[in-house]
């Protein structure tokens, strides 16, 4: 009887045991997540598409550079690690991240409800928003109502193709790359095209291109880092980075670098 009762009460403290070891991981903090994996191999291995200029991009020497890459640096220098970049396409960033193709996605991604339901985001990194773009003989598209009837170009699956297809008669194209949907536009294949003001404003000026911003912000964008679900202790680090960076100037360096100017606040 006794041997009995002492074998309940083993097995109750194991079930115990076991609930609290399940209660780790769940809340993100199991010793075989992300921050483990990253402590462990000394490496931050970030995602991104690496042909979007001036955030990821390859330089004349072959080597990835950018905002996001100056960023991703530095936060991996405060991890006491080492960075890798990953390019992967847009449209596989996030089935790379939860397969752990990387750590994390450092590339310019919006934070949306949708997203939220597969990944989680830090804080934002970049508050930013959508412009239309143009050739710079058109002048009848400022706004975005202007894009009805017009044929649009849009990176697939970004917030972008969200703001193009709120206009009802609009002849959204979709892309897998910038540099396509840019060409097209130049060549009249297409009227107009809806991007980021910083990226356009970059690139329009270092390649000098026969384009134009033609209209203001169409919807401000909070861009955050994405990382594999149940990951909340390495999350909070990052937050804390992000925070660090931002307090003691290096994150405006960053900015001031790439953009010129100022970062947009929340």
């Amino acid at each position: 009887m006794k041997k009995s009762l002492l074998l309940s009460i083993v097995a109750l403290l194991m079930i115990g045991v076991l609930a609290a070891c399940s209660g780790k991981e769940a809340s993100g903090t199991s010793k075989n997540g992300v921050l483990d994996r990253v402590e462990k191999t000394k490496v931050l291995k970030v995602g991104f598409e690496g042909t979007y200029p001036p955030f990821n991009f390859l330089n004349d020497n072959q080597k990835y550079d950018g905002f996001d890459v100056d960023i991703s640096n530095e936060i991996a220098k405060r991890l006491g690690v080492k960075t890798e970049f990953v390019a992967t396409k847009w449209d596989s960033l996030l089935g790379g991240l939860k397969s752990d193709k990387f750590d994390i996605i450092i590339g310019q991604m919006t934070v949306t409800d949708e997203r939220k339901k597969s990944v989680d985001f830090t804080s934002p990194y970049v508050v930013t928003g959508s412009v239309l773009v143009t050739r710079k003989d058109t002048n009848n598209i400022t706004k975005l109502e202007d894009i009805k009837g017009k044929n649009v170009g849009v990176g697939g699956g970004t917030t972008f193709e969200e703001v193009a297809r709120s206009v009802d008669g609009s002849n959204v194209k979709l892309y897998k790359s910038v540099n396509d949907y840019i060409a097209d536009l130049m060549n009249k294949r297409l009227d107009v095209i809806i991007n980021d003001q910083l990226l356009m404003s970059y690139n329009i000026k270092a390649k000098n291109l026969p384009i134009k911003i033609t209209s203001g912000i169409l919807n401000k964008d909070e861009i955050g880092m994405a990382v594999k679900k149940d990951n909340s202790d390495f999350v909070k680090k990052v937050n804390t980075i992000i925070a660090d960076m931002k307090k003691d100037g290096i994150y405006n360096q960053i900015y001031k670098k790439w953009f010129g100017t100022e970062p947009l606040e929340k």
